[in-house]
């Protein structure tokens, strides 16, 4: 098979769907050595995003997500002869002369569209059809292929369930070597509760802001709060409530941070937080277990099912929940022991080499299908 997968995202984000697309191709390159890939890239990511035999960079000059990209992206890949190609952002040049694959990650524009801007909105309208006409869907999780099913009437048999994985950078380390780091670069407090995501509403971050403040009031918790990531959309109501309720002395934003300040959060917190309304899968929950950080998380859409017994669950809109729990999991060293073994344990049950080899079997069912 020559398998094409569209890249060009990579060269505006290098994070969320193009961390995903890379680590496939990661994975592809490491347990498939007899087809070939085409990375298609941005012109200006200049070397192979991939160091493989089998694996060749070529150039489309169709921006991603732009008005005319539909047009402008279907005679493109006419130049290039390939039997397959796996648009990992959802949405496949639907005049292409090839069978189609693509990943859808979540349905939150769906059932969250308030959320988008007029661009975003443009683009992501084009996922009802992009489903319908694929040869097939892969979605990240069993919630994701259940809003496919129920939101936009895709066929079951059409998709492909295929989890996603922490990468493995993200592993245990020295706790106190971690916090030592943090502590020169940030001087963060030790014992601290952990939030990892955009700075937005829809991450139900209003909740744990009130969650929090309860238990420095109700139980006299003396941890604080650090919250890890970019602002997002709306984001000026999270820093106006944190002032409203004067825990700003308790709550560190330390906006975007790097992989290696990742992994030292992770391993130097007390636990996780991670309250989210949706997520399509929830690759943070999974990253802090594969550190060995206990968690609380939602008990909302994929979470449960990435987690399994190896979090605490919590309703998002159960706020006396969130913060029993919170005060429960700060003061049982047990309980904390307890799941950090069991969320070692589960993270180990995703890989992105498992993930590449269902991936693959997803092409060569498409590949097979047509050759009849």
């Amino acid at each position: 098979m020559k398998i094409g997968i569209d890249f060009r995202l990579y060269h505006y984000q290098k994070a969320g769907i193009s961390l995903y697309a890379q680590r496939l191709a990661q994975g592809l390159s490491e347990v498939d050595h007899e087809n070939d890939y085409i990375l298609f890239q941005h012109s200006k990511d200049k070397e192979p995003l991939v160091q493989a035999d089998n694996f060749r960079r070529r150039t489309l000059h169709t921006p991603p997500h732009h008005r005319l990209e539909q047009k402008l992206l279907s005679r493109e890949m006419r130049l290039h002869h390939v039997d397959i190609l796996h648009s990992p952002d959802f949405i496949p040049p639907f005049g292409a002369c090839c069978s189609k694959v693509i990943t859808v990650h979540d349905l939150a524009f769906i059932r969250y569209p308030y959320l988008l801007t007029k661009e975003a909105a443009r683009y992501y309208a084009q996922v009802d059809r992009a489903a319908h006409h694929a040869d097939s869907v892969i979605a990240v999780s069993r919630s994701t292929k259940n809003d496919l099913v129920k939101l936009l009437g895709i066929p079951e048999s059409k998709i492909s369930v295929i989890y996603e994985a922490a990468a493995p950078y993200y592993r245990p380390i020295d706790r106190e070597e971690a916090y030592r780091w943090l502590q020169k670069r940030y001087r963060l407090p030790q014992d601290f509760i952990l939030f990892v995501s955009t700075i937005e509403p829809r991450k139900n971050l209003l909740t744990l802001l009130h969650a929090y403040h309860r238990f420095r009031e109700k139980y006299h918790g003396r941890q604080a709060l650090v919250l890890a990531g970019a602002p997002g959309w709306h984001y000026e109501e999270i820093y106006q409530e944190v002032a409203k309720l004067n825990i700003g002395s308790h709550c560190l934003f330390l906006n975007r941070v790097s992989n290696e300040e990742l992994l030292r959060l992770y391993n130097a917190a007390l636990m996780l937080v991670h309250p989210a309304f949706y997520e399509g899968f929830g690759l943070t929950p999974l990253e802090a277990m594969a550190c060995g950080a206990p968690a609380i998380v939602s008990n909302a859409s994929s979470l449960p099912e990435v987690v399994g017994d190896a979090a605490l669950l919590v309703s998002p809109t159960d706020e006396e929940g969130w913060t029993v729990n919170i005060n429960h999991l700060a003061n049982d060293e047990e309980l904390r022991h307890d799941l950090r073994e069991k969320g070692l344990k589960r993270a180990k049950l995703f890989s992105w080499q498992k993930a590449a080899r269902e991936t693959l079997e997803v092409y060569r069912r498409v590949y097979n299908a047509k050759q009849l």
